[in-house]
């Protein structure tokens, strides 16, 4: 097992759940992690979510699709905590991998999907990756979303044909790509010679202007520009 440099800051985490067994079961695992995760808070309907997160400062919110109002009332608080909280990223928790849920957790805004069907353990992984400021999902949930782009039912996951790449100005267009590749905000602002919060400022104007709301609809938007590119020569 590889150790966890000294350096990774500390995690703080919130989990919102239908149940207090559920929650619990999640903070145990987190706590027992090998990365620097701290749970501030859990709660298992929405109301109790909002209030939590206002309570504490939060870097990740696991947040389940379904809380005790139902089964979909997760994705609903998802889309409040993009709007109110930009600086905690969301991570929607899944009974299963299927294309609707996977769908509507990446339209929310969630930056991560894990299922209850994988292991706790790696959804330690999960947050740490998230806290990082990059995308967690499999390849059978990013087919899924690619999937989704070419079908009219989909609309909201359709790159923009409005907005073309002219609207984006070299450093955003570089900035793009960087966040197609993977890369993190930190690595970004270190590659560009630009801060962090330049980066994230960055990135809100990009949303806007293409027509994203994170990072893995950025990264899509990018890929289907290219493929788009590549076959029009």
């Amino acid at each position: 097992m590889s150790s966890i440099p000294q350096h990774v800051p500390e995690v703080s985490v919130f989990i919102g759940d239908d149940t207090r067994m559920g929650c619990q079961l999640m903070a145990t695992a987190l706590k027992r992690s090998r990365y620097k995760l701290t749970v501030v808070g859990s709660a298992t309907d929405s109301a109790g979510i909002r209030v939590g997160l206002q309570a504490n400062q939060t870097d990740v919110a696991i947040i389940s699709a379904r809380l005790k109002e139902g089964a979909t009332a997760g994705f609903s608080v998802a889309r409040d905590v993009r709007t109110s909280y930009p600086d905690t990223n969301v991570i929607m928790m899944l009974d299963s991998i299927e294309r609707l849920p996977v769908i509507e957790a990446v339209r929310a805004g969630a930056s991560g999907i894990f299922s209850r069907e994988q292991r706790f353990e790696l959804l330690c992984k999960c947050v740490h990756v998230v806290s990082q400021g990059q995308v967690w999902a499999g390849n059978k949930e990013l087919r899924f979303i690619i999937d989704s782009m070419a079908q009219d039912s989909a609309q909201s996951m359709r790159p923009p044909v409005s907005k073309g790449p002219s609207s984006l100005t070299k450093r955003e267009v570089d900035l793009v790509t960087l966040v197609a590749e993977g890369l993190t905000n930190r690595d970004i602002s270190r590659q560009l010679n630009l801060s962090e919060h330049t980066v994230r400022n960055y990135l809100f104007r990009i949303f806007n202007k293409v027509g994203t709301s994170n990072r893995l609809e950025l990264a899509l938007y990018a890929l289907s520009r290219k493929r788009d590119d590549t076959e029009g020569n």
